[in-house]
């Protein structure tokens, strides 16, 4: 798409979790510097908590790519509502594990043979556990009690949870009391100040070969922030659609207009007109007098909006249509190029 145009190797605003495109801002190296912490203590509970999007999936594939200990066999699992017996089936799906049956008690022996047999290898088990605030108190408790397999008093596996804030209640519960006590360390993730956006895109940026200078202004970032609120992955969304815009409309700096007609635009797709305009009849034999003042300029109003959506809509057509009538002609003059070399 809009790669070319401003000289990327790849686009730096990708929704998919990165580590190469992993940002530190302080609350993210604090969150990084517990994890290895923990790594290097081999025992204990970590627990990073943020609100939606802030970067705990990143953060942890980017310590996955990062662990430089061959002895650590690493795990993720991103879960869902489970009970303590699925979560455990889970387990050993992601350690590979064979398991003879799906009883609870058979679950947990095949587990416990295979961190006894990684133990004598040398080696242990690290299980993160990402979107952590689905689980039941009664599954995060399960975790607590596969921390009790131990040899030679060292623990066989060790557990990272990584959710959102939601988990903090789970786990502050009055009895989760020993679940408590073996975390060693806790972190939360807030959203980007002003100054950490502009770090954060100019980063996203170098990383994936920007060749124009000065492509967003510091004004330009503080708009950003204020559309975003800071959050890593609105951000990803709303700078991508911004450089879509600039591509087509062939801008070589991004202006705090261009950035307002992208944000008017997305918050008519995201969000809708229409959240607060339907007729409200909540009593069952109620009827609605459409011949009323009152009700004849609330469905006028409706229409407008209506009507705006779809020129919104149309709008944004022409603007795919531009699109790939530019892209076509991009590739034409390649392909040109490229038969005047071959000459």
């Amino acid at each position: 798409m809009y790669e070319s145009y401003y000289g990327f190797k790849e686009k730096p605003f990708q929704l998919s979790p990165d580590p190469r495109f992993f940002f530190a801002s302080n609350h993210h190296q604090r969150a990084m510097s517990y994890l290895q912490y923990g790594l290097d203590q081999g025992e204990g509970f970590i627990v990073v908590t943020g609100p939606i999007g802030t970067g705990k999936t990143t953060i942890a594939r980017n310590l996955l790519n990062n662990i430089a200990d061959n002895s650590i066999v690493a795990a993720q699992l991103v879960t869902t509502k489970l009970n303590p017996q699925e979560l455990l089936a889970l387990v050993a799906s992601e350690f590979n594990i064979k398991t003879n049956g799906d009883s609870k008690a058979e679950l947990l022996q095949v587990i416990e043979d295979f961190l006894i047999k990684l133990h004598k290898q040398g080696k242990r088990a690290l299980l993160i556990v990402d979107e952590a605030q689905n689980l039941p108190a009664e599954t995060v408790e399960e975790l607590r009690m596969l921390s009790n397999f131990q040899l030679d008093n060292k623990p066989l596996i060790q557990s990272f949870l990584l959710g959102q804030e939601e988990l903090k209640p789970i786990i502050q519960a009055p009895d989760m009391e020993q679940f408590r006590q073996r975390i060693i360390a806790s972190a939360h993730l807030k959203p980007l100040s002003v100054e950490e956006v502009k770090e954060y895109i100019n980063y996203r940026l170098n990383q994936a070969g920007c060749i124009k200078d000065n492509l967003f202004s510091d004004s330009a970032f503080e708009v950003i922030h204020e559309k975003t609120l800071g959050v890593p992955r609105k951000i990803n969304i709303f700078v991508d659609r911004i450089l879509l815009f600039g591509f087509l409309e062939e801008l070589d700096q991004i202006s705090i207009e261009a950035i307002n007609s992208v944000a008017e635009e997305m918050e008519v797709e995201l969000t809708g007109s229409l959240n607060n305009s339907t007729l409200e009849n909540n009593e069952p034999n109620s009827q609605v007098v459409v011949n009323s003042t009152e009700n004849v300029q609330h469905i006028k109003d409706v229409l407008r909006e209506v009507e705006d959506i779809l020129e919104t809509s149309i709008k944004q057509k022409v603007k795919m249509a531009r699109y790939v009538d530019k892209l076509l002609k991009h590739k034409s003059r390649l392909y040109a190029e490229q038969n005047i070399d071959s000459e």
